[in-house]
């Protein structure tokens, strides 16, 4: 090989030398590292039973509530009002009859004294009078309920068995949609007309699961926990507005012209870009079917959690087909107002969607409904099950990563159904994760490496942006609770260290030949369901076959760091063919598998795997490596592959 390099990845080479090991457990206390602490057996949060078993998947008893939606919804523009009218059919799979049902009303947090306007987190100065309640019925009768913040507690009159019974639950409505200071829904104005971005907009079922009953907690501004279903849903808006929203058009003969939809057919069939609407349109009558009275554009989506949209006068709109594996296909789409128009801004928004969805569905589950759009507006980058919120003056490399993020919580939560307002790094770090892969695969890596500039600029190296974050003793751990997690560190936890700690787990402890099949496999069993940190763990360690409790320990349940190094070498007996003993030296509370690079005298190397096990019964073991020929050097991770605190003593170099 190249500069005659032998590369192994095996520990067959390496022995931990019993006999030269330190005492057990030495030094533990002096050097920071306790085996004891780090491989101990690991008692996680949720225990594993009936409903969800050891292997981290759903139990033979495992259940899961349903909820449908009927929506009809209308806009005024003219006092920013939006009116609801939705009927809420649940199923009640669970083994409990139920006697109140929990709603979730998030447009209250608007409200000048909601919990979130309140909190720190959300310091504002205008707001809004929330929903407005016009009507609450259950099976066409008028029942009590009792609004407490952003939530409602319906009573019932009887309760609703489980078993698969059902009820429907009818809610009529109105409240005032934010300005752009709602953030992730808004008025957005722009040149030709305001932007509705529409999300939190109707009144939202809360979950019911094994793991707490009704799951409550407030809406602080830390996104959702939801239930799956079907969702249809109608918005009528002058004749002048288009509507672009989660799922498929249903109506499109009576919403678009024919021209539109020649173009959209089009488009259906095309890897480039197909306008369905341009800027020279945007102000012409004959862009609709109608030039008066309103228009009602009619949408539906299957096994989906929510729903947004987006209405305007002001759409330029363009769209381009997905491919997806099994010769399947799906219509990529990006509404925005001639601002954002530009060969380096929104003319590649749809290419961008186009291109990323192509990738995490080839490379980890397929995106599983019609239509993709990407909205130019206010630019919350705020994410919903097939439409997505961005900012139309997004341009260049920005747009990409923003798009693609926002695109890929697809998988994570809207496809695997995590809990956001308790567990973030499942939402936010999984999703940068599968954002890392992307900007490679991204026609030919024209937009990577991916790096939140916070934390590592481009050509940055991630492992060493992340240091400072593990060195924080006020740093939260990723099982933290998302509310608890403050702004100071909300980027720098949730997404930056919950993705590194998965590419690490790729990368450096198993292999992207046993990550990749286990995280698949993963999505697939998780789909539309509700799983836990606990039921991840369990379901990696399980699929990949190595205990990982001290990764889960290290990384997730404390922000542990890492300092690794060399501390001494000589030759076995003073022979170079008799083999070299190798001291390590652990600093801090957590060690992982770490190639150890031998340089030899004649311009060679070897490398060797150095496993976590070394580590197991001492803060100082030694090894035995095998050599033939005099050492130069030893260095411990030599590629800068780890998130080492200090690599001062990375590198020892023999006298």
């Amino acid at each position: 090989m190249k500069n005659h390099v032998v590369a192994r990845r095996v520990a067959a080479g390496l022995l931990v030398a019993g006999t030269l090991c330190a005492p057990a457990f030495a030094n533990g206390t002096e050097a920071g590292f306790d085996p004891q602490a780090l491989f101990a057996p690991l008692s996680l949060p949720d225990a594993a039973n009936a409903f969800r078993d050891g292997a981290g998947k759903p139990g033979p008893q495992f259940w899961q509530n349903r909820v449908d939606y009927a929506i009809q919804a209308n806009i005024d523009p003219a006092t920013h009002t939006l009116r609801g009218d939705e009927t809420i059919t649940y199923t009640n799979h669970s083994p409990d009859a139920l006697d109140v049902l929990w709603v979730q009303l998030d447009q209250n947090i608007y409200r000048h004294d909601s919990r979130g306007a309140l909190s720190e987190r959300h310091a504002r100065t205008e707001f809004t009078d929330g929903y407005q309640l016009d009507a609450v019925e259950v099976d066409g009768k008028p029942v009590h309920f009792l609004v407490d913040d952003t939530r409602m507690r319906v009573d019932l009159p009887q309760a609703l068995a489980g078993g698969g019974k059902q009820l429907k639950l009818r809610i009529r409505y109105h409240y005032t949609v934010p300005g752009t200071w709602g953030g992730r829904t808004a008025v957005t104005p722009t040149r030709n007309g305001d932007i509705y971005e529409i999300a939190q907009w109707f009144p939202r079922m809360a979950v019911y699961d094994d793991l707490r009953g009704w799951d409550t907690l407030p809406y602080l501004g830390q996104e959702f926990y939801l239930e799956y279903g079907d969702i249809d849903y109608a918005v009528t808006v002058p004749w002048n507005y288009i509507v672009a929203g989660s799922g498929e058009l249903t109506n499109p003969g009576e919403v678009l012209t024919a021209t539109q939809q020649k173009r959209l057919a089009q488009a259906a069939q095309s890897d480039a870009t197909v306008t369905i609407r341009s800027p020279q349109e945007v102000n012409d009558p004959t862009s609709h079917p109608r030039q008066s009275g309103t228009q009602t554009w009619r949408f539906h989506m299957e096994h989906t959690r929510d729903v947004a949209f987006a209405a305007s006068p002001a759409f330029v709109w363009d769209a381009a087909r997905i491919n997806l594996p099994e010769g399947k296909h799906a219509l990529a789409m990006s509404v925005y107002p001639v601002e954002g128009v530009g060969k380096d801004k929104w003319n590649r928004s749809t290419e961008y969607v186009k291109g990323a969805i192509e990738h995490f569905s080839s490379t980890w589950y397929p995106y599983p409904w019609p239509v993709a759009v990407n909205l130019g507006g206010y630019g919350a980058g705020m994410e919903y099950p097939g439409i997505v919120f961005d900012g139309y003056d997004d341009q260049g490399p920005m747009l990409f990563w923003i798009s693609a993020h926002e695109i890929g919580h697809t998988w994570f939560p809207m496809v695997v159904g995590s809990n956001e307002r308790r567990n973030a790094f499942m939402d936010e770090g999984f999703n940068t994760f599968i954002d890392v892969y992307a900007s490679d695969a991204f026609n030919h890596g024209e937009f990577a490496p991916k790096r939140d500039s916070e934390y590592a600029p481009k050509g940055g190296n991630p492992v060493d942006e992340i240091l400072p974050v593990l060195a924080d003793a006020q740093a939260p751990t990723l099982m933290a609770p998302a509310d608890s997690v403050s702004e100071t560190y909300r980027h720098s936890v949730s997404y930056f260290k919950g993705a590194l700690g998965l590419v690490l787990l790729r990368e450096q402890i198993l292999g992207p030949e046993r990550f990749d099949p286990a995280f698949r496999k993963y999505i697939a069993t998780w789909a539309y369901h509700h799983p836990t940190p606990s039921d991840f763990f369990r379901f990696m360690s399980s699929e990949a076959g190595e205990d990982l409790s001290w990764w889960w320990r290290g990384w997730y349940l404390n922000n542990w760091q890492l300092d690794m190094g060399i501390s001494a070498a000589s030759y076995v007996d003073n022979d170079p063919a008799k083999g070299m003993a190798v001291t390590l030296i652990s600093k801090q509370k957590l060690v992982m598998p770490a190639t150890l690079r031998i340089d030899f005298a004649d311009g060679s190397h070897q490398d060797l795997r150095v496993p976590v096990e070394s580590w197991s019964l001492s803060a100082t073991p030694k090894l035995v490596v095998p050599t033939i020929q005099r050492v130069v050097r030893l260095t411990l991770d030599p590629d800068h592959k780890l998130p080492d605190a200090d690599r001062g003593n990375n590198s020892f170099k023999m006298p």
